[in-house]
């Protein structure tokens, strides 16, 4: 990231130094936008400049990277996405900045907002004429879409998000539609076995490919799919995982709601507590996307946090 931030201010695209917040960044692009109709945005002319078709396809590699790793300065990237499709031009970009945004807006609490946009990144696909951005448009907007749409018929759209990113050749797209994709199973209720199956099938593509971050993570799904089917299998973890926990909040912070859930279910106290606490300190400084995990994460960590609450020796403490 700190080395595409020296190659973006090498091309004249100064990204660092900003200090608003997040919510006002998302507030300032919507500000910007609304001078513009959608069909404005639609048909705004192609980029031709070089400098800044090279800068756009920098932005749009950030975009990923810099919501997981700084989920407070990735408005930013996505504002600067805007504004140089706008002014200069659409890109196979621009529909990742409008898909980002919407997400961004939907995380607020502005669902119908954000599902606009979302549905205007879609269409900005077709307009542009360009698939590569495809498997990131569709994992990122399918999210919010899940909040609007039934959530059974949006599962779908992460195997179209699949295809779309291994047609690209982009394995890492494709690996987070399939992770998506296993949340949204065990969200849905699909069967637990089927839940399972594909579950193996994942992290194999994910072992196949090296990726050892999203690997890692989806065992810790796998792990509870095992616990809840009532099986003592466990994943097959591999060494580098441990250090992937150590150092990677997203990765944390699936593996301690996991652990936290399946305590709950079982109803082990001390588990619960524990997990539940580090759950808590990490989930601050990750993602800054809206997830349809997110809402069963806070519907869970309620109903624990109510139950830890009830059990507790000290005065019915209350987590949060």
């Amino acid at each position: 990231i700190e080395k595409g931030l020296d190659i973006l201010s090498k091309l004249g695209f100064e990204l660092r130094g900003d200090e608003s917040s997040m919510e006002a960044c998302v507030q300032e692009t919507k500000s910007f936008l609304s001078g513009y109709t959608d069909n404005d945005i639609l048909n705004t002319r192609r980029m031709t400049d070089p400098t800044t078709i090279i800068a756009m396809k920098f932005l749009g590699k950030m975009e990923l990277g810099m919501t997981q790793i700084m989920p407070k300065s990735i408005a930013r990237v996505t504002q600067r996405i805007i504004q140089l499709s706008l002014l200069h031009g659409m890109s196979p970009v621009s529909p990742i900045g409008f898909v980002h945004l919407g997400s961004f807006i939907a995380k607020f609490g502005d669902i119908s907002g954000g599902y606009h946009y979302v549905k205007l990144a879609r269409s900005l696909l077709d307009k542009v004429g360009s698939r590569e951005s495809a498997g990131e448009v569709i994992c990122i907007g399918t999210q919010v879409v899940s909040y609007v749409e039934p959530l059974q018929a949006a599962l779908e759209y992460h195997d179209e998000g699949f295809t779309a990113a291994m047609a690209y050749g982009d394995v890492i797209q494709a690996a987070l539609n399939h992770i998506q994709l296993c949340i949204s199973y065990v969200f849905a209720g699909v069967n637990l076995q089927t839940t399972q199956e594909k579950c193996a099938k994942v992290i194999k593509f994910m072992e196949d490919k090296k990726l050892v971050i999203f690997m890692t993570q989806m065992q810790y799904i796998q792990h509870s799919v095992f616990k809840l089917i009532g099986t003592d299998e466990e994943p097959k973890y591999v060494a580098e995982g441990q250090n992937v926990l150590a150092t990677n909040n997203s990765v944390k912070t699936t593996y301690y709601y996991q652990k936290a859930f399946i305590s709950f279910t079982f109803r082990s106290y001390d588990g619960t507590k524990e997990n539940i606490g580090k759950y808590l300190a990490c989930i601050g400084n990750t993602w800054a996307n809206l997830f349809i995990n997110h809402a069963f994460h806070a519907f869970y960590i309620g109903l624990i946090s109510f139950w830890l609450a009830r059990k507790s020796k000290d005065g019915q403490h209350w987590i949060e």
